[in-house]
């Protein structure tokens, strides 16, 4: 499970939300949006093309793929790589990536 590392110095959530199929999802400035994601306890964010069986984020660097989620309509982005910004819509990335 993944929890957050708290500090006395951690930043506030300060009303930063984005919307994860529906559901408010808060987020700190400066978190990925996998980093988002998982401190809200969301651990499926795609399905193998393979098995439909679920995926997560793995290496949380960019290296594994495991994080691709669909961002704003664009498929195919890196949760982890990718900053949190108000507003966002993200959602669970099916099936097997498009290539075009």
């Amino acid at each position: 499970m993944f929890t957050r590392v708290e500090r006395s110095s951690a930043l506030p959530l300060g009303g930063n939300v984005l919307d994860f199929e529906g559901s408010q999802v808060p987020f700190r400035s400066g978190d990925s949006v996998a980093a988002a994601l998982l401190a809200a306890g969301i651990s499926a964010f795609r399905e193998s093309p393979v098995d439909e069986s679920p995926r997560a984020p793995y290496c949380m660097m960019g290296a594994c793929f495991e994080c691709l989620v669909e961002i704003d309509g664009k498929q195919n982005q890196q949760s982890c790589l990718t900053r949190a910004r108000p507003g966002m819509a993200v959602k669970r990335q099916h099936g097997a990536r498009s290539l075009v």
